[in-house]
């Protein structure tokens, strides 16, 4: 079953945040240049000065947030930030967009242009007060997640349609080459956000069919979640137990939005998540 977990229609929402310690999602609206909430306290907005995408948790106060500048220490009682790292600082055509933290303490970032420029962007890794260049000439980096024991990544092109994963050190560093996890080529599909469940399987989000996948871990689907939006852009687990899916989506270039387009919604998967980890500064 589906409901609208929020009716606050997003340009482009991205960067569902289950923060464990508040017991809150937090999300973005990139264009819109906001960062949303709701949770105990009811719906929470936070502007932002420009495009932000992605969030970790560092504390149950502050977040790491990811804008198309840098790695900023946001505090959600002050609204006040710091930058700890910039990121692409003086590329004024490009911006972040999915991101995710690591079972390790890292936080795993990806950048892109902002008009999707052909392999403009990049996918970095921020650890030990450090960022790092792992993978690049990216167009439109999305479904960076990790495996149950943190030993594996995954992340996707968009415009390649393939997710791929990726082999870790103890650290969380890449440990081998990328190989093809599943590719989505045959059935005409985009991948975008993704998060992994507690059996190790993806959520994968198809930009422009309205709908989440399930892939187990011979990189197969056996599952398939509609929803009322056709841009769905990001899924995340969350609620008391983990047993919620909440699903992010957009209305960016529909000339015939229809009225779910851009909100947040949230279903029962049928699966329960992992928590997602703190992110160590």
């Amino acid at each position: 079953m589906t409901d609208i977990f929020d009716d606050r229609a997003c340009e482009l929402g991205e960067g569902p945040l289950w923060h464990p310690e508040r017991q809150q999602l937090f999300w973005f609206d990139i264009h819109g240049h906001r960062l949303l909430s709701r949770g105990p306290e009811g719906p929470q907005e936070w502007g932002m000065v420009e495009s932000a995408s992605a969030a970790g948790w560092i504390d149950r106060d502050r977040l790491l947030i990811a804008t198309e500048t840098g790695l900023f220490r946001f505090d959600l009682e002050t609204g006040s930030r710091d930058l700890l790292v910039e990121m692409e600082a003086d590329q004024a055509d490009t911006r972040s967009n999915d991101g995710r933290a690591d079972p390790m303490g890292g936080f795993w970032i990806g950048t892109m242009g902002k008009e999707a420029q052909p392999r403009a962007g990049a996918i970095y890794r921020y650890f030990g007060g450090k960022l790092e260049r792992l993978f690049p000439e990216i167009t439109i980096p999305n479904a960076i997640c990790f495996a149950p024991d943190g030993r594996r990544a995954f992340y996707a092109d968009t415009p390649r349609q393939r997710i791929w994963t990726v082999p870790l050190d103890a650290q969380g560093w890449p440990d081998g080459p990328s190989e093809i996890f599943a590719d989505l080529r045959s059935d005409g599909t985009f991948p975008d956000g993704a998060v992994v469940d507690s059996q190790g399987a993806l959520w994968v989000a198809q930009w422009g069919a309205g709908r989440v996948v399930r892939y187990r871990s011979d990189g197969r689907a056996d599952r398939v979640i509609d929803l009322p939006a056709r841009l769905v852009t990001s899924p995340c687990f969350g609620g008391e137990t983990l047993d919620r899916m909440f699903v992010t989506s957009a209305w960016e270039g529909l000339t015939d939005r229809g009225a779910a387009d851009g909100q947040t919604f949230t279903v029962d998967p049928g699966h329960t998540g992992l928590p997602s980890p703190r992110v160590l500064l």
